[in-house]
């Protein structure tokens, strides 16, 4: 651990802290209707849209209507991806003549674009023609980060509204979050990054030969446009297998912060919006300062864990030279380093962003416990564009239930009671993902045929690897432990697409449909005023007693899995075995 570490994470943390107003101010003029500075260009186009699709602009919908446009939309959306992928190699754009991408293949990856997940069982460069990942990927990142979005800002309607039977309207909310927000700066980030070097064509990849004398074929294409929409969405999907550590998508400093900046602007914009829309300011800023703890306290742990120096190269190192060496530059970029890297992995996993910039399976039990444990969370430390916030407000409602009653007292939110209907809605969300992920990796641990071939360690870490898989997948964050290949066998490839393809799916739409139910019915109940018993949710109490309940039901639900898992490998390694 260095004071530039510290520098760089201090920086880091100001200028995110800067753009929260300022994004956040925005966000709710563009979903409350009002004017914005960019109406006089994309005003008419909007209107053409509707006018073209057939949508009443005025016309709202209940949270039924709503939820039902959203998965109506995914589906279709989800069906042309597979299609695409399965057709490429018949369709145009595809220089390095690819062939179509297999059935199994092809459903878990139109399920992971799908889902905002962005999970890749493949080699982007070797699989994916330039059509398929323009056509099918990136449009799939803008899609899915709109769905995001917009499935907040339907819950914090819900939040604000009072006897209402509606929560918005889904096409006039996506094509808004699309038109003014997501394509918009996707425009001048990618330009940005084409600035820093990121390759943005359909050449052919280029034969280099090297000093050896052999041949080396360097991939491109175009990059720039699918690197921007990744961070900006919290999507992660790389355009190459080595994702944001490739030079091509992360040619220098300046690219490295601009990509970590961008994927938490919008999460962290969207605390600003909810106090805003709500009425309630403070409540906003306390829900950021929840976010942020976890965010430190992640980084801080993870910096730490990769600054030690492992125990087996230290204690052969003071044999020898009676010196220790630094921390742990296994699968670090070199042009990263160890606090980079460990602020990257802690940013990508607490948001629904599978970018990595190096390898979590090598990094130490510790710390690969920790990234682990930031998507066991709920990816609710900022998290995915909206994901994070409606997640994160599902323990809201459950952090104010449990203050209710701990004073007796029916508890209330905003001038909303929170009553049975609506725990029992925020205990289904919390519910359905542990469900899946552990439900999942007990299978696939205890299946010596499906299972178990894919892994590269054994012992702890290997059902580490399981599990963080299925734990990406179901969170929607699509980052990898690396050491799972289920490419070693057809059979297993297979059993691993379908699953994870199905984990992914659970993971953001049987979870949306609670967060959609609640939404609805706090928007048909009556706001009461505030009485003296009210417990505040503009505090810093409040921010204590959230960060209590994140992390007592995370730690409940996933302790014994981490146990046998990580902090099992944290306490062989330190007696000498590895794995």
């Amino acid at each position: 651990m260095s004071a530039n570490g510290w520098l760089q994470f201090a920086l880091y943390s100001l200028i995110l802290l800067a753009t929260v107003r300022p994004v956040g101010a925005y966000l709710a003029r563009v979903f409350e209707g009002q004017h914005t500075w960019l109406d006089p260009v994309l005003g008419p186009l909007e209107r053409l849209i509707y006018k073209l699709c057939g949508v009443n602009a005025k016309e709202e919908m209940n949270w039924r209507e709503y939820a039902f446009a959203m998965l109506g939309f995914s589906a279709v959306s989800m069906l042309a991806t597979y299609g695409i992928e399965r057709l490429q190699a018949h369709l145009p754009w595809n220089p390095q003549a690819l062939a179509g991408v297999g059935p199994d293949l092809a459903w878990n990856t139109a399920a992971s674009f799908t889902t905002n997940t962005n999970w890749q069982f493949y080699t982007p460069e070797t699989t994916m023609s330039y059509l398929t990942q323009m056509a099918a990927l990136a449009t799939h990142n803008f899609f899915s980060a709109a769905v995001g979005i917009v499935t907040a800002i339907a819950l914090i309607r819900g939040i604000k509204r009072t006897t209402a039977g509606t929560i918005g309207n889904f096409w006039v909310d996506a094509t808004r979050s699309l038109l003014y927000v997501l394509i918009p700066a996707s425009i001048v980030y990618a330009l940005l990054l084409v600035a820093q070097g990121v390759p943005q064509n359909l050449s052919a990849y280029v034969a280099a030969h090297t000093i050896e004398g052999q041949t080396q074929t360097i991939g491109q294409g175009p990059v720039a446009s699918q690197e921007a929409i990744k961070m900006l969405g919290t999507n992660g999907g790389g355009f190459f297998n080595a994702n944001s550590a490739h030079p091509y998508e992360n040619p220098t400093p300046v690219s490295n912060f601009l990509q970590i900046l961008s994927i938490f602007i919008i999460p962290a914009g969207l605390t600003y919006t909810l106090g805003r829309m709500t009425g309630s300011p403070g409540h906003g800023w306390a829900v950021l300062a929840a976010m942020f703890i976890l965010f430190a306290a992640g980084f801080t742990t993870i910096y730490w864990a990769e600054s030690q120096p492992h125990p087996l190269i230290h204690g052969a190192a003071q044999a020898r030279t009676a010196t220790a060496p630094g921390g742990n530059m296994e699968g670090k970029e070199v042009r990263n380093g160890i606090a980079e890297s460990a602020l990257f992995a802690t940013i990508t996993t607490d948001a629904s962003c599978g970018a990595v910039n190096g390898v979590h399976d090598s990094f130490t039990p510790l710390g690969g416990m920790v990234v682990l444990t930031n998507i066991m969370l709920g990816e609710v430390v900022f998290g995915g564009v909206g994901a994070g916030m409606y997640g994160i407000l599902i323990f809201v409602v459950l952090s104010v239930f449990i203050a209710g009653l701990m004073v007796g007292r029916t508890p209330e939110y905003l001038g909303k009671k929170i009553e049975s209907y609506d725990v029992k809605m925020s205990m289904l969300y919390v519910l359905i993902f542990p469900l899946i992920i552990l439900t999942l990796t007990a299978v696939f641990v205890l299946s010596p045929t499906i299972g178990l071939p894919a892994l590269s360690n054994q012992g702890p870490h290997g059902l580490t690897e399981i599990l963080y898989a299925f734990t990406s997948a179901t969170g929607n964050n699509g980052s990898a432990f690396a050491g799972l290949n289920a490419s070693v066998n057809p059979t297993t490839l297979w059993w691993y697409d379908v699953a994870m393809g199905w984990a992914m799916l659970g993971g953001r739409f049987l979870m949306a449909i609670p967060v959609f139910a609640l939404a609805g019915n706090l928007a048909m109940k009556k706001s009461v005023p505030p009485s003296p018993g009210t417990f505040p949710v503009d505090g810093s109490l409040f921010t204590v007693l959230l960060i209590g309940v994140i992390l007592i039901l995370g730690a409940l639900t996933f302790f014994p899995a981490l146990s046998l898992g990580p902090i099992l490998e944290h306490l062989l390694l330190k007696a000498g075995q590895v794995f």
